[in-house]
């Protein structure tokens, strides 16, 4: 089961499978699968709300197939249950980012008080370099 928050996704949602990684490992490369294939579809799944499903498809639409499904792969490691679990820890992080809605901006205008300021730092600058200058004589 992978937990992000108030999420939680039961383990039978996820399909692995497995192929022979381009990662660390020397010979052993060419003899063991070790790199972990996540098959996941977000589209159907009964796990995510509307919201954070509608985030997650707008977010990492270049990263779904065509069918709405998500692949994830690893081959960081050299055994399989550890790019398994950096599969897992790259969909927490990618569920992570959106499943807070973010915080809609309203416009405000500047009080009087910062524009006060601002005029006095900008009659101060016009002061300094009116300084600088040579005097008329």
């Amino acid at each position: 089961m992978l937990v992000v928050g108030s999420i939680r996704i039961p383990a039978r949602e996820f399909q692995f499978s497995y192929a022979r990684g381009s990662g660390p490992g020397g010979q052993n490369v060419n003899k063991v699968n070790s790199k972990a294939l996540l098959v996941w579809d977000c589209t159907s799944s009964p796990s995510l709300s509307p919201s954070v499903r509608q985030r997650f498809l707008e977010r990492y639409a270049s990263r779904l197939r065509s069918d709405g499904v998500l692949l994830l792969s690893s081959d960081r490691f050299r055994d399989q249950k550890r790019n398994v679990s950096d599969c897992l820890e790259k969909l927490a992080e990618m569920l992570e980012a959106v499943r807070v809605a973010p915080i809609v901006r309203r416009a405000t205008k500047p009080t009087r008080g910062s524009k006060e300021r601002r005029l006095e730092g900008k009659s101060q600058q016009k002061a300094k370099k009116e300084r600088r200058q040579r005097p008329d004589y």
